[in-house]
């Protein structure tokens, strides 16, 4: 919920972090700090859009109620950046499509929040929508609707709580590498511009097993994501590569960890006969080598950013 100020005052309030009671701030002070923790955000697309010439010349009151586990690697900071981009185009009409909120938002994250993350999670957040996963040229910003509708499975989060931190996290540098690397292709094969130019994209057999309604292939390839970002990409964790392990003895369609690794959660496909063995199970399995019980998520694939009233 969000309305305008007649002054250049930013206060926020997040029900998530009640503790921490209102956080006010000023039009003036779009500079990033330790202590505006998580209204570092919202802060970082105001100092965006005016990078951009789109001047924010009034102040606001922004309150937020997020149920997306905050630090569980689902990109609760872009879904925010998205929102906040999406008010200031309502509240002061600028000519922003959706495409360039997202990009706004990637623009203010890495920018003014020093995480050089990809487009994906913001371009999810804007043009998320209900029964379909998106398939996204992160170089072009092409993307195409695949049906997701899996009779007889569910799709459920196992969160390994373990903090997911990019900003201090090792997600950095794999960046550094993957640059470092088609660096090195490109001295052979200059037409190599990102990795994903060298093989076909295990990516393109997921859409068109989803288009046939093949669930199995999914989850197959599900795991095999897991392996190369685990063993490969070297992003996953103990706790990740443990719970992806139960998974597959509990004989889950599929199970992968889930956004930029290095904590949070894995995403599993699992029949429905099989949901609540694999639930006990992983719970009693976990705390029992971690000390610790991990959290459970049902996924609900919804529409993304819009104004309710």
């Amino acid at each position: 919920v969000a309305r305008k100020r007649n002054d250049n005052k930013l206060r926020f309030y997040s029900m998530n972090f009640g503790h921490l009671g209102v956080i006010e701030s000023s039009l003036e002070d779009l500079v990033p700090s330790k202590e505006a923790g998580w209204t570092n955000y919202p802060k970082g697309v105001i100092w965006a859009f005016g990078e951009k010439g789109m001047k924010v010349t009034s102040g606001m009151d922004l309150l937020l109620n997020g149920n997306i586990p905050n630090g569980s690697g689902l990109s609760s900071s872009a879904s925010v950046e998205v929102l906040t981009g999406y008010i200031l185009r309502d509240f002061f009409g600028f000519d922003v499509t959706n495409q360039d909120l997202a990009l706004i938002g990637q623009f203010s994250e890495n920018k003014y929040n020093k995480v050089n993350c990809g487009i994906m999670d913001q371009f999810a957040s804007v043009f998320g929508k209900a029964g379909s996963l998106i398939r996204l040229d992160c170089r072009s910003l092409e993307y195409q609707y695949f049906p997701f509708k899996p009779e007889g499975y569910r799709l459920v989060l196992v969160d390994s709580v373990v903090k997911h931190e990019l900003a201090s996290s090792a997600y950095n540098k794999r960046r550094q590498s993957c640059e470092a690397a088609v660096a090195a292709i490109q001295k052979k094969h200059p037409h190599v511009e990102f990795l994903r130019d060298c093989t076909m994209e295990r990516v393109l057999d997921v859409c068109d097993a989803l288009e046939r309604g093949d669930y199995e292939t999914v989850g197959q390839k599900m795991y095999e994501t897991h392996n190369g970002m685990s063993k490969l990409y070297e992003v996953s964790c103990e706790e990740l590569d443990f719970l992806n392990d139960i998974a597959f003895d509990c004989g889950v369609t599929g199970s992968r960890v889930m956004g930029g690794g290095f904590g949070g959660c894995t995403i599993n496909l699992v029949k429905n006969e099989l949901y609540e063995t694999f639930i006990t199970t992983a719970k009693e399995r976990f705390k029992e080598k971690f000390g610790r019980s991990p959290k459970v998520y049902d996924v609900v694939i919804s529409d993304g950013s819009r104004k309710l009233i």
